[in-house]
């Protein structure tokens, strides 16, 4: 992987600056502002386009014709300037090219980079990983530099497409080592795609509002910067090799200052100034730089410029930002990271074209405006770090009010406008539990080694979850050195300290040999010697050369094998996440078990497998209430891939009625976009009690995801069948109403108690089926219009006061419109009578079903107890002309429905 993203962005910094030169040379700096602007729509159109794509082909396939196609126009570019048939349009076409071979190239390494790489070993590995491409670009920037003026720009474009070539067998080592072995689950939950709409989040979040303002500032200075750069480099610099020497060597340069500046000064200029003094040095030093040139309007002073946006950007800049995002959810972050890393860019791009266009074409008024312009932007954007620097204190304060809520007494005043490394130190040497655990949770994110020493302090605190937690970081925090106490912290007997403390000894087995890991695994305490055994199996998927090291598969074997000490969740766990399927039968063992410890410890190893041998099993244990929300969690660790299969299962009835009903809340759990698709093709579904679950999950993810959208003429579409079906059981509700009145009016020797009986639990039925279907109505209403308000006309609906009834009758005929509305109104008034009253059941007689076409219409219905009911009151009723409609149902393939009509037969015949 270092030597992949090495040399893509090796063949980046080598077409960039030949291609910016020819463009230069050519076309002059004042095509750039076009350029900006078709930058931006190309960028913002190809994102959406590519997310698309993603969604539907493969990753492997996808990278290779991303590969094939940089290749052919490379060559093609190389022969075009051979033959010197290069013109304007090409010239625009290869500059946009590679502005979207940029962005594109990175994201589809990265999204590899996840497939790879499970969580752990990509917070691990990501930063050496990255190091090679600062490397590839120092490499391509000096090799462009030496060789074009003695090669030409054509030569080097060939270098180019060769080195582009050499990713080829790259890749196909990586997929066969490392892809291959993961099986479509595991690969489609790595490759998920972000869903929902960031910009409702950034737009609901002050703190991430402020944070894209600033980006996008920050950007179109660094445009009109590079604007200034290539204008004097293109006027100072005629030729057109020449010029792409200038280029790459800067670029390199730019590169090479970054990484030293990276690695001896950001960590100290960020601890000891903090986060808001750390955020103003890049534009304070292109203030500086950019009052130097009003005076100095000099090639050099235009240099300086640039390298405080090149160097400045990817180092100190870059880091101060990590931790400006540290007090958002991790959720949050990952969701609108893209957004505004590729949307908010490009439209600023477009927008410094925009100025372009109107200050130097426009206007005709040269560097020296565009220098002003420069000066104006950067006080703007001086100032909203200022307004973002206060933001980001009060939602840290925020979060730690939040994390000590139970505690009153604590104090948040220690996280008072200091530098965030010191408040962050402030907390870890002198916060209480829940404010630790909180710092060590967002520490994780950033692993940030300035922390280490504050880290290991910590493992002398005397609560144990700080100490895992602790351990947790160090495993990220200090890959050089060993902390000696590893048998204290093992002699606690805490399962999740142990497992955190063996996950750092395997990291360091090979850099300490008096703690070689086998010596735990052979420990003679079980639980040391178990945790030992499941935290190898887990830290060496994917990795043979761990599995082999250690003889994992024998070890397991070793395990069970053992008839002195019996399986314990551990082992359990352990089978599941060492991938081997000979041993899978004790973890299908384990899900039978009576001991509730054992049996859920099955269920979580059985999700950690993500083996589709258990998928049945677990779906059937949902019914079970004790084990449900381990078998949700269970089926979640699937990843999206499991959401075909679960709806298949539904919609097939694979699996009984009972445990169709659960399918949503598993479903729900995703809370994603794919999720809500599967959760409308469930909405068919003939089982109105599924329905009803359907609908509810759906409610819920809206309520979790407001920023999903749900496609309203579906949501429109669902809420017209239910109101049919809903005015159909108001229909055969109001029949049994008049008649059960009717019989009350009759003198009591004339009914049969049993009748009477029957028709009043078939009343009641339908009563509840009415309040399902309301619920059901009013949730998909939820997801139309706003949630709260939906819900609080619900609420109102269902209150005994009558005007609290009136009122929210009144708002939604405020809220209704059109077809809805006609349909909606109706049925919401007549389900807010009251029918105890006579003249409540006077005002029902009109168009209502005879009992025959009520009882037809009931038997339709697809509700077995529904269909029992009527089936019941109809033998109790003991009438002959409904043995027709009775012998429909006798050779039904339901045994109940068989039964119940049978029986209805044989009493009509006795009578």
């Amino acid at each position: 992987m270092f030597c992949y993203i090495f040399l893509i962005i090796s063949v980046l910094l080598i077409i960039k600056p030949t291609i910016n030169a020819l463009f230069l040379s050519e076309l002059g700096a004042e095509k750039l502002s076009l350029a900006y602007i078709l930058v931006a729509l190309t960028a913002v159109a190809s994102s959406m386009f590519y997310t698309k794509i993603l969604a539907k082909f493969g990753l492997n396939r996808i990278i290779k014709t991303t590969l094939s196609t940089s290749i052919i126009i490379l060559i093609a570019l190389g022969l075009l300037l051979i033959f010197g048939l290069m013109n304007t349009s090409l010239l625009f076409f290869f500059y946009i090219w590679v502005a979207i071979y940029a962005v594109l190239s990175a994201s589809q390494f990265w999204v590899l980079a996840n497939l790879v790489f499970n969580v752990r070993d990509a917070k691990r590995l990501f930063g050496f990983i990255g190091s090679g491409a600062i490397l590839g670009g120092i490499f391509g920037g000096y090799l462009t530099s030496i060789f074009a003026p003695v090669f030409g720009n054509d030569a080097m474009i060939f270098i180019a497409a060769v080195l582009l070539m050499g990713c080829f067998p790259l890749l196909r080592y990586i997929w066969r080592l490392r892809v291959n072995k993961l099986d479509e689950f595991k690969q489609k939950k790595r490759i998920s795609p972000t869903d929902g709409h960031p910009y409702q989040l950034i737009k609901k979040s002050k703190h991430l509002t402020y944070m894209a303002l600033t980006v996008a500032v920050g950007v179109l200075v660094a445009k009109l910067v590079d604007y200034l750069f290539s204008d004097f480099a293109a006027k100072s610099i005629e030729d057109p090799e020449e010029l792409t020497s200038f280029f790459a060597f800067w670029f390199s340069t730019f590169n090479l200052l970054s990484l030293a500046v990276q690695l001896f000064l950001t960590h100290r200029i960020v601890g000891i100034w903090g986060v808001g003094f750390s955020l103003l040095l890049l534009p304070l030093g292109i203030l500086f730089g950019a009052v130097f040139f009003l005076f100095l309007p000099e090639l050099s002073a235009i240099v300086a410029i640039k390298a405080m946006d090149g160097v400045l950007k990817q180092s100190i800049n870059k880091s101060a930002s990590e931790l400006l995002a540290l007090p958002l959810p991790f959720e949050l972050k990952n969701r609108t990271k893209s957004f505004i890393d590729v949307v908010v860019d490009s439209i600023a791009t477009g927008f410094a074209g925009l100025l372009l266009i109107f200050f130097v074409n426009g206007l005709e008024l040269g560097t020296l405006s565009v220098t002003l312009l420069i000066i104006g932007l950067v006080l703007v954007w001086i100032f909203f770090i200022g307004i973002l620097r206060k933001e980001y204190y009060a939602t840290f304060k925020h979060n730690l009010k939040s994390a000590t809520a139970k505690d009153k007494n604590v104090s948040v005043s220690k996280t008072k406008n200091v530098s965030v490394v010191e408040g962050m130190k402030s907390v870890f040497s002198s916060g209480n539990e829940d404010q630790i655990l909180f710092m060590l949770n967002k520490l994780m994110e950033i692993n940030d080694r300035r922390f280490t020493s504050d880290v290991l302090r910590l493992l002398d605190h005397p609560s144990v979850k700080v100490k895992a937690a602790a351990m947790r970081n160090l495993y990220f925090l200090n890959s050089s050195s060993m902390v000696v106490q590893i048998n204290e912290l093992l002699g606690y007997g805490d399962e999740d300290l142990t497992l955190a403390t063996f996950e750092y000894l395997l990291l360091h087995s090979d850099h300490k040999e008096e703690y070689v890991f086998d010596q735990f695994l052979d420990s003679e305490n079980v639980l040391v010697r178990d945790t030992a055994l499941f935290c190898l199996a887990r830290e060496s998927a994917g990795n043979m050369t761990l599995r082999t090291s250690h003889d994992l598969q024998g070890r397991l074997a070793k395990r069970l094998s053992d008839s002195e000490n019996p399986i314990n969740p551990l082992v359990l766990k352990a089978i599941g996440a060492s991938g081997y399927p000979q041993f899978y039968h004790v973890i299908m063992d384990g899900l039978d078990n009576q001991e509730e410890i054992l049996k859920k410890a099955a269920i979580t190893a059985a999700g950690i497998s993500m083996h589709p041998m258990f998928i049945d099993k677990l779906l059937h244990l949902l019914s079970n209430k004790p084990y449900r929300s381990t078998v949700i969690e269970a089926l979640n660790n699937y990843g999206p891939g499991i959401l075909p299969i679960l709806v298949s299962q539904v919609r097939n009835r694979s699996i009984d009625l009972e445990t169709c009903r659960f399918v949503p809340l598993v479903i729900k759990s995703f809370k994603s976009k794919e999720a809500v698709h599967c959760l409308f093709q469930l909405f068919d579904d003939v089982d109105l009690s599924i329905r009803l679950e359907v609908v509810r999950a759906l409610s819920d993810i809206r309520k979790d995801r407001p920023t999903l959208r749900f496609n309203r003429f579906k949501v429109a579409s669902k809420v017209f069948d239910e109101c049919r079906l809903y005015h159909q059981t108001l229909s055969a509700m109001h029949t049994q109403i008049i008649i059960s009145y009717r019989n009350r009016k009759k003198s009591g020797s004339g009914i049969d108690v049993e009748e009477r009986d029957a028709r009043a639990s078939l009343l009641e039925l339908l009563e509840r089926r009415l309040d399902a279907g309301l619920e059901r109505i009013f949730k998909l209403l939820g997801l139309k219009y706003v949630q709260e308000d939906v819900q609080n006309a619900y609420l109102g609906l269902l209150s005994p006061k009558q005007e609290a009834r009136n009122k929210s009758i009144e708002f939604l005929d405020n809220l209704l419109t059109g077809n809805l509305k006609q349909k909606l109104l109706p049925i919401i008034e007549e389900a807010t009578m009251d029918f105890s009253s006579e003249e409540a059941i006077q005002k029902i007689k009109h168009n209502i079903p005879s009992e025959m076409e009520c009882f037809e219409q009931l038997l339709q219905v697809p509700d077995v107890n529904l269909k029992l009911a009527v089936l019941y009151l109809i033998g109790k009723q003991k009438e002959s002309k409904y043995e027709p409609l009775l012998k429909r149902f006798t050779s039904d393939e339901n045994q109940k429905i068989r039964d119940f009509a049978q029986n209805a037969l044989a009493e009509i015949n006795l009578s």
